[in-house]
């Protein structure tokens, strides 16, 4: 059983507003993603008696940390006060990445169609590039090694990757999933819960 865990997708990018695929592509959150960022440490600050028993950690891409740094800040607490872990990056999307799908599709027409078949396990053209079950093997040892109350402040990739690993959502359904970036994830008791 995993202890409780508050998950926190990076606040919204440039990239996001325009439906780039993002991946691993280092981006800075925009204005209403700093908000975003806001919004959710206060909604922590809500959710959370005694921070310092809480383990924080962020995907170190930029996005993840400045929007772990707000969370912090607007829970009362130093920006500083987290650790990173690798495992948590985004799921990579090759060659596409920094792409829109219609930009992709119109420079190699019919390239998208085995992705909008099977989501979950393609992989994106280019030495680098990942399914979600790649990703679910990549961060499977990060949930595996959780001891103590986390907040994480992530990416999407991994919260689809969260709802297959807890709830056992079936794998099309995860890779479907909206995640949004102004909303809580807790993990707790086994159940996933968006506050």
């Amino acid at each position: 059983m995993y202890p409780l865990v508050y998950f926190i997708r990076h606040g919204q990018t440039a990239w996001n507003a325009e439906q780039r695929l993002q991946g691993q592509a280092d981006t800075d959150i925009t204005a209403r993603g700093r908000s975003q960022a806001d919004r959710n440490g206060r909604r922590l600050a809500e959710l959370i008696d005694r921070p310092a028993e809480f383990d924080f950690v962020a995907s170190p891409l930029r996005r993840t940390r400045e929007t772990m740094e707000r969370v912090r800040v607007a829970m009362g607490l130093p920006a500083q006060g987290y650790r990173t872990d690798a495992r948590l990056v985004e799921v990579h999307f090759g060659d596409w990445q920094g792409f829109t799908l219609a930009e992709v599709e119109a420079s190699a027409p019919g390239s998208t169609a085995a992705r909008a078949r099977d989501k979950w396990d393609f992989v994106p053209p280019g030495d680098e590039g990942e399914s979600y079950e790649m990703l679910l093997a990549r961060v499977r040892p990060w949930f595996d090694e959780l001891e103590r109350p986390t907040v994480c402040v992530t990416h999407g990739g991994i919260l689809r990757v969260a709802f297959r690993l807890v709830e056992a959502m079936p794998a099309t359904d995860a890779a479907a999933l909206e995640i949004p970036q102004d909303r809580v994830l807790r993990l707790r008791g086994g159940r996933l819960d968006w506050l």
